[in-house]
This record gives structure tokens, sequence and C-alpha cells, in this order.
């Protein structure tokens, strides 16, 4: 009875999480129902040991690591397809720091028109082992496109950073760059997808003399790898589609015989990466198919006179297409990161595929995709991933109602509390201006070095300890900014001292009530620590229940919160103390040392006047940063951080700003929020905290 009493007392926020409750689940089976195409396509998850896989090739073999191998997929399965109505196959490699549902797009599309679909994560992505590690690697880096004229340099530093160094560098190129004199090689360049591909092709209702692959950045390189693993074999891929690839001359190729056959290359005209841009092109344009490399990969001949065009097929008889002889170009504008969910690009490829799985199919078998009625042009993966995101947002939403019943228990009510009320210590006018310049600079400043060093270069054991790469980035970047939080905070507080001046207690900063002001409450930290991870245990509760029964996570194109592995959950465990203490010292900086003086102004009106400025604080840096990079690019000039620095500061988080400030702004949201109704930064910090590392060890890569 006291409980029921309990939940009608507090009936606004039972309200608000049923519904919550409702859109989240509801959206998900909604795009669960698209994903499946309404019970015409069977969708499931697995796994397979790659030693467990009986291959069909007889002599070509794959990557066999030290222990077993566990790949886990996800199987897009038509119901037209069956034991003695064969389609065709499709596999799936996604880029650098994705999973299986990155690919989710092309997997929809093409299993709706027939195709059976197989999306697997690769080496260190999703819950696949071993680590990226196992891709291998040498100690040496080339610096043009492999084959004629390159420049090879030494390289030797972190493990992690001669693998990223080595990610275009191939399993099937010769011995000159994929081994080295000290014993190390790029032992599997598929990262896994040689072993899947042989995988797909013994499913009784797959035809595996036509099958194609297709990958996206990272997941290009990938793709070459399996075409050339199967290359001259009956099963063969008739399609090789690269969703951002690089291109190599075939000088670099250790078997010259290795033909790739009907090969597709999407090309980002907004590509941030500089070797899908042919190194030394800042911008994607008409100069790009001048280069000789192109040349010889659109027409075989790289001393061609003729210019070549974008979107146009080479080599385009029925004879060439039989002979595995096509090749084209297409120019899509979008980003990088954006092409895996490029319409164009989507239609491109899917008649791509559809006509290349065709050209030689045996006598009295027919194509599945060749006899779908859906135009290439009718495309519904964007809803999907748009209900997705609204499943993510209602799940994120729903921890606040739970906030507000948590702090109801008498145990957690002293959580609650007001914003500090000391008007002569609120920031207003140029004072808070100045502090919040001073804060977007230090972000814009130290982002692009600090990530970029942390991801290759900070000395960190990262095949032990710190594996998560592109978690060391930010591991590094929050570092310097602890660094650059407490001097500001300390040195004031000395010199202030030390002149006889008032000086910023705890309470000030957003540690202590006022009563308590002058030393950290840690009474207060601990149960706002309790309260915080309830509320994401909670929505982890909803990430568990959406994957186990829709087989779907929470995330928008790129994924933000999945389920954990063990050995994933310790690495949230690893990183969790730095993440806490950088968005521990980030509020206290933001919300409360810089509190202005409409910080607790009343209602909706008043929320948005602290949120607006809290927002343009925590993502602001970056935001400055995305004008720098891509105002260039978009005018012609090429990425504004290659310019002004080089493409070594380019890259992976030049590209991952699209990403992260949507996320900080939702921080930002949350944090606003919780400051108000605690009055305390610690809660809301530990909230994002938590969410933060869930995201970068949850789904990232990991060595």
């Amino acid at each position: 009875m006291k409980v029921l009493d309990f939940f009608k007392k507090h009936l606004k926020a039972c309200i608000v999480l049923v519904c919550s409750l409702i859109v989240t689940f509801g959206s998900l089976g909604i795009a669960h129902g698209i994903q499946t195409d309404f019970g015409k396509v069977d969708v499931k998850m697995g796994t397979f040991e790659i030693s467990d896989v009986t291959r069909l090739d007889g002599n070509k073999p794959y990557y066999t690591p030290n222990e077993d191998a566990v790949i886990t997929y996800k199987l897009y399965k038509p119901a037209t397809a069956t034991e003695t109505n064969k389609a065709e196959a499709v596999l799936l490699l996604h880029g650098y720091q994705n999973d299986h549902e990155t690919s989710a797009a092309y997997a929809i599309e093409l299993a709706r028109r027939g195709a059976v679909v197989l999306a697997i994560d690769e080496f260190g992505h999703g819950a696949t082992k071993p680590g990226i590690v196992a891709r291998g690697y040498v100690k040496h880096k080339v610096t043009v496109n492999y084959g004629e004229g390159v420049e090879i340099k030494a390289i030797d530093s972190q493990t992690r950073y001669k693998v990223l160094m080595n990610f275009s560098n191939l399993s099937f190129f010769k011995e000159k760059f994929s081994k080295d004199e000290f014993g190390n090689s790029v032992s599997d360049s598929s990262m896994g997808g040689i072993a899947a591909y042989a995988y797909l092709s013994t499913l009784n209702y797959v035809n595996p003399t036509m099958m194609a692959v297709s990958g996206h950045s990272m997941g290009t390189w990938a793709s070459w790898t399996v075409a050339a693993a199967y290359s001259g074999t009956p099963i063969a891929p008739r399609a090789t589609v690269l969703q951002c690839g690089e291109l190599f001359y075939k000088d670099a190729m250790a078997d010259p015989t290795t033909h790739f056959n009907n090969v597709l290359l999407l090309q980002a005209k907004w590509d941030e990466f500089n070797y899908f841009r042919d190194y030394s092109k800042q911008t994607v344009n008409d100069k790009l198919l001048e280069s000789p490399l192109r040349k010889e990969f659109l027409t075989g001949d790289k001393n061609r006179v003729e210019p070549v065009e974008w979107n146009k097929t080479y080599q385009d008889s029925d004879l060439e297409w039989a002979a595995g002889e096509a090749r084209r170009m297409e120019l899509l504008y979008t980003n990088h990161r954006l092409t895996t969910h490029d319409a164009h690009g989507m239609r491109v490829a899917i008649d791509w595929i559809k006509k290349a799985v065709r050209t030689t199919p045996i006598v009295g078998e027919t194509s599945h995709m060749k006899n779908s009625n859906i135009a290439s042009k009718n495309q519904v993966f964007m809803v999907k991933e748009c209900l997705v995101l609204l499943a993510t947002l209602c799940a994120i939403l729903s921890m606040f109602p739970i906030f507000h019943l948590v702090v109801e228990i008498p145990f957690f009510r002293s959580v609650k509390g007001n914003i500090v009320n000391r008007p002569e210590k609120a920031k207003d006018g140029w004072k808070w201006w100045k502090g919040a310049l001073i804060t977007i600079g230090v972000a814009a400043l130290t982002y692009p070095f600090c990530s970029q060093l942390g991801h290759g270069l900070f000395p960190l054991p990262d095949t032990t300890v710190f594996r998560m790469t592109i978690g060391n980035g930010f591991l590094v970047w929050y570092l310097i900014c602890i660094l650059i939080m407490l001097g500001t905070t300390i040195i004031p507080y000395f010199i202030a001292k030390k002149k006889g001046k008032p000086t910023a207690d705890f309470a000030d900063m957003g540690l202590a009530r006022e009563e308590k002001a002058n030393k950290i409450d840690w009474k207060l930290f601990g149960k706002s620590a309790l309260v915080a991870l309830i509320m994401v245990a909670f929505m982890y509760v909803q990430v568990v229940v959406a994957e186990r029964a829709f087989m779907l996570d929470f995330r928008f194109i790129w994924p933000f919160f999945k389920g954990f592995t063990w050995e994933r959950l310790l690495q949230l465990v690893i990183y969790i103390p730095m993440f806490a203490l950088f968005y521990i010292l980030n509020n206290s900086k933001i919300f409360a040392s810089m509190r202005h003086k409409d910080a607790d102004a009343p209602g909706v009106k008043g929320f948005f006047k602290g949120w607006w400025r809290n927002a343009l604080c925590m993502c602001g840096g970056i935001l400055i940063l995305m004008l720098i990079e891509y105002i260039p690019f978009f005018i012609g000039a090429g990425p504004g951080v290659d310019l002004m620095f080089s493409s070594t500061f380019g890259g992976p988080f030049m590209s991952l700003m699209i990403v992260f400030v949507p996320q900080v702004i939702v921080f930002s949201f949350i944090c606003t929020y919780l400051y108000r109704k605690t009055g305390s930064v610690y809660v809301g910090a530990l909230t994002v905290a938590l969410l933060a590392c869930w995201i970068v060890t949850g789904g990232s890569a990991i060595m």
C-alpha cells in the first residue's frame, strides 16, 4: 500500500516514465518491422568460430589466431531464399569504430530485394574476438598509395599506432609492405572477413557463385582482402563495392594474377581522411581523375591520355561484366561517415550488385534481386534509423523520472537541493563571457592535438590495460583539460588568498552545500554517484531488452549505447575514473564557478536561459573546430585542420565531431537539468560521465 501511495504521490513522474517507455519500445518495434520487411526477412544474431568454418575454395588460407576467434554477426535471410531456391548473398564489412549495425542500411535494402546478407563485427569491434591487433602490423608505414614509387618510413611507437598506420597495408601485398625484418606481418587485413565470406558461402540457401562483398572505410580494405583471397575460385565475389575506399597500384600485389570482379568505388566529396583523397589532394574534384592511379583503376591503363569521368561505368558490355571488368567511381555529395547512409550511393550500389551477381548464372538458376520489383530508389533504411534515434532519446528521457522517484526515497532525499544563492559571486555580462571564451578556446586548441596524440602515440599500456583506441584519444584530451582546470582553479585561489581577497569555497564550485562550504561533501558525492548509477542502469536495462527482443541497440548511424561483454565492462571500470573526474571539474567550472545570475531562474524559460550558456561552454570549442574544418572544405580549399597544421591532426577525431557535438548538446541538457534540481554538480556530471564512457567502451574499437 505504501508503494502504491508513493507512486500516486509522484504521478507526474510515473506518467512521463511510462510514456517514454511506450515510445521507446513502440519505435523499436516498428524499426524491427522495417529491418525484417515486416516478416518477409528473417533476421538473427549469431556467432561462429573461425576454426569451425569449412572452406569451399580449397586452396586460399585465411587467418587462424592462436586462440579461437569468435565472429559475431547479424544475418538477414529473405523468405524467398530456400535450399531449393538459393539466393544471392552479400557480405558487409563496417568501418573503424563501427560495428555490424552500421551496415544495417545496406543490409535492409539488399535483403528486402531478395539477397541474403551477412553483416559482421570485425576484429576488435562489437562482440567479436580477438582485438584489432590480430589484424597484424609491421614497423613501417607507406606515405603514398601502395605500388609504384612508394615511400616507406620506419615507425617504432605504441602498438596501436603501428596497427593504425598499417590499416591500408593489406595482407595480399608484396612482402616489402606486409612483412618486416622483425618477424611482424599484416596477418589478416580482412579482419575476419575472409572467414565470414566462407561461412556465408556454406549456408544451404545461398548460391555461392552469386556473391558480393561491400565495406565502408576500414571495411573497404577488408573487402579488397576478401576479394583477393577468393580471386580465381568459383566463389569469387562477383562485385566489390567500396564505400569510401583507397586505391592501390597493381604493382603492390604479391600475386599479379589476382583479379577483382566489377568494382564500384563510392567517393565522398568531403572525405576528411587524406588517404581516401589519394594523400596529396586536399579536395575531391575532377583533378583527382587525372591521377594515373584513378585511370588505372577505371580503364586498366595508368598512362591513358583521355580523361576519365565520375559516375560512368567503364568496361560496360555484358561480356566485360561477365569477366568482372566493370569499373565505376560515383561521386557522392556527403562526408566520410555519412556515406554509409547516402541515398544516392545506396541506389547505385544496389543496381551495381544486382547487375554483377547475375551476369553468369548457372543454367536453371534465377536471380532473386533481378526478379524483385522494388526500385533502387525505394529505400526505407532512414526511417529505421530515425525510429531508433527516437527510441534512444526517449530512453535518455526516461532517466529523468527515475531521478525524481529515486530522490524521494528517504535515503536519497539529501541529494535534492538548491543552487547556492550568492548574488555577489554570480557572473554576468563580460565576466561570464570572459570565462566562456576561455573555456571554448581551451577546448578548441587542445582537442585536435591531444585527442590524436592519445589515439596513436601517448605511451599507454594499450594491449593490456587501456585497450580502447578512440578512448585513449579522449583519455589524453580529458587529462590535459583536467590539469588546465585544476591550474586555473588552484592558482587564482592562492593569488587571492595572498592578496587577502575573498576566495571561492567548495559551495561556489558546486561540490558542497552552503552549510558545509569549507570541504568537499563526500557523503553527498557518494549518494549522488548511486543516483547516477541507478539512472544509467535503468537505461542499460532498456538496451538489453532492445537487443534481445528487437536485435537493435540505441544509436543513430553511429553506435552509441550497446550491451557490454565482460571484456568491455572491465574497460568501462578502467576508464570511468578519468571520465568522472573530467566531468565533475568541467561541470564545476561551467555550472558553478561560472554561475550566471539566472542559473536558478524558475520555470522552463529559466531553464533555457541557463542551458544555452552551458551548452555553448561545453561544445563551443568543438563547434568552432567544425567551422574551421568544414568551411574551407565546402568552398573547395580542403579540410581546415589539414590546411592549418597537417593531415596528422585530421581524420578520425575531425570526422568524429559531427557525432560528438550532438552528444555533448544532450549531455549539457542533462547536466543543466540535474544541476538545477540538486544544487550540486555531482549527479549530472557522473551521469554524463557514465554515458560518455559507455559510448566509448561499449562499441568502439578495442585492441
